[in-house]
């Protein structure tokens, strides 16, 4: 009895996987073309950026290295450093050259595709933000003599494509000079 009851749940079995295959056919699918789940392409939306921040003051700056060949400083304003629930880290930048002259910029770094975004930037008379200026994202350049995005982002405000933590966390590191490499132990 139990050599019948063998037999009948192979028998089962074998016309079960039998239609679960392809009938026999071969198919011409690329498998090459698979993806993962956690590799799927979302459908990312910015968050609106509605209102910008007050311009910077001087007490409010917090400077940070880019390199060291070049004369220009390089701060971001801890007041207006944000972390959006799109992954996007906005910050106004102030650029000084060595005679005193100033480009201040809202800018945002996008953590997940290695771009940043110009928001806006001072006005001509020096009293409030143009928005004219904008631009889309743009890939982030490493070798550029004054690239502070890829210096912001890889030293302070992106690590694993994402934020490295909340706008406190990070202006606290800037404060502190902690830069991603300092921090690995």
């Amino acid at each position: 009895m139990k050599a019948l009851a063998l037999v009948v749940a192979c028998v089962a079995t074998g016309a079960l996987l039998a239609g679960c295959s392809s009938a026999g056919k071969s198919t011409n699918k690329d498998d090459s073309a698979f993806t993962y789940l956690l590799d799927r392409q979302t459908t990312w939306v910015e968050n609106k950026v509605d209102t910008l921040p007050p311009l910077p003051q001087d007490s409010n700056l917090l400077p940070f290295e880019v390199s060291g060949n070049t004369p220009l400083q390089f701060s971001v304003d801890k007041n207006a450093l944000s972390v959006g629930t799109d992954g996007v880290v906005r910050y106004t930048v102030v650029v000084t050259s060595p005679s005193g002259a100033r480009n201040v910029n809202y800018e945002g770094i996008r953590c997940d595709t290695y771009e940043w975004r110009l928001y806006a930037g001072l006005n001509a008379d020096h009293d409030g933000w143009d928005r004219a200026v904008a631009n889309d994202f743009t890939r982030i350049e490493n070798g550029a003599l004054n690239a502070y995005q890829a210096a912001l982002y890889q030293d302070y405000m992106c690590a694993n494509k994402i934020p490295t933590g909340s706008a406190k966390q990070i202006v606290e590191n800037i404060r502190n000079k902690r830069t991603a490499t300092s921090t690995i132990r």
